[in-house]
């Protein structure tokens, strides 16, 4: 996800363009929140009644219709969603099964052809097959830029997860999420009802709950979104750059489908979500690859630290460290040493990263250790 500027608007679901003014002051997982002066506080005060009627809007999945299925283009949900669906297969999956299969779900704002299209020639490559679906409230899957709720999120990715070993039977499968798409699969994978996947991994952690932001800021949100929780955020801001890659960040730019703005309601239930997700890492105990970027701007060291602290210390977890990484680790420059690790991982969880990152993690982790 990108980081965001203030644009004091309604946004209807599906909006993609306002005007920017000027950046908050305060953020959270990228999206800044604004600090309101007291002067336009007061000035405000008279809309404060009708704002007040305002309520968070979230949509779920409705009743179940039917099994989940798929075809070439979509995922079907029980409730008759359909969530489009891409897959990048590997030339030898002419000839046999694939090395290995992920599937990918992607960050807040994103869709699954913008987040892994770039890095799929590289893991298809290695042998994996790679697949991905927007989540709900994202890309064209229904209802894009409406919450649509935590548990319906991760009854999707099980739901996902099942169809695609489907296809592949006796295919190792990997879970593979990025930023909030991490969130969700954490999720998940420690519910009462996990998907069948093999291990995670775990591309820029969105592990910034309400345990990492201040008093303040948790009051701000709270009170932002049960009185104004359709104002828009812009989906930009000087110093939050997600990626080093000048073709990503134009493709995102360009793609109509990506958000440019994100309503107050969606950022209060990425929040809930992600504090989810912090609560459930003590319980995370399948093989596990983690990916984080030095220059991680939208995932801070501060929270990535605590997250590596709170997985089960006999869990088979491997951490990789990128000195030249941002967020969007699969979409930069050093991609493809990115991809590589991740597939040297997935056909063999013992051996070194080709790039040398889990020893670099290692030495990260120690240097906070010995601090």
């Amino acid at each position: 996800m990108a980081a965001g500027l203030v644009v004091i608007r309604h946004v209807p679901a599906g909006a993609t363009t306002a005007r920017p003014t000027r950046p908050w002051r305060k953020e959270v997982q990228g999206v800044r929140l604004l600090t309101i002066g007291r002067r336009r506080l007061l000035a405000l005060a008279p809309l404060l009644p009708a704002l007040a009627a305002c309520a968070p809007r979230v949509i779920p999945a409705g009743l179940a219709m039917g099994a989940p299925s798929v075809s070439a283009q979509h995922l079907t949900m029980a409730d008759g969603a359909r969530l489009p669906f891409y897959a990048w297969l590997p030339l030898q999956e002419e000839l046999g099964a694939p090395r290995a299969v992920l599937l990918g779900l992607h960050g807040f704002g994103d869709h699954a052809r913008n987040a892994f299209e770039i890095p799929a020639p590289l893991l298809t490559a290695a042998g994996l097959a790679l697949y991905a679906y927007d989540q709900r409230g994202f890309g064209a899957a229904p209802h894009p830029g409406i919450w649509p709720g935590t548990a319906t999120l991760v009854a999707d990715a099980v739901a996902a997860t099942r169809l695609v070993r489907a296809r592949h039977p006796g295919v190792p499968v990997f879970l593979m999420g990025e930023s909030m798409g991490v969130a969700v699969l954490l999720v998940a994978m420690t519910s009462s009802d996990p998907p069948p996947a093999d291990g995670a991994i775990l591309l820029a952690p969105a592990v910034r709950g309400r345990a990492s932001m201040g008093g303040f800021m948790r009051g701000a949100l709270e009170v932002a979104v049960n009185t104004i929780p359709a104002v828009g955020f812009r989906g930009s801001a000087p110093g939050y750059a997600p990626t080093d890659s000048d073709d990503a960040l134009r493709r995102w730019s360009q793609d109509p489908l990506t958000a440019k703005e994100f309503r107050v309601d969606a950022v209060h239930g990425l929040v809930g979500l992600m504090d989810e997700a912090v609560a459930a890492v003590p319980r995370f105990r399948v093989p596990t690859l983690i990916l984080y970027g030095a220059r991680d701007t939208i995932i801070g060291q501060g929270p990535m630290r605590t997250a590596l602290r709170r997985f089960p210390a006999d869990a088979p977890q491997r951490f990789a460290y990128y000195e030249q990484g941002y967020h969007l680790l699969l979409r930069d420059r050093n991609r493809s040493a990115v991809a590589t690790d991740i597939a040297a991982w997935v056909i063999d969880r013992d051996a070194p990263l080709p790039s040398g990152a889990d020893a670099a993690g290692a030495a990260w982790r120690a240097t906070a250790e010995d601090g």
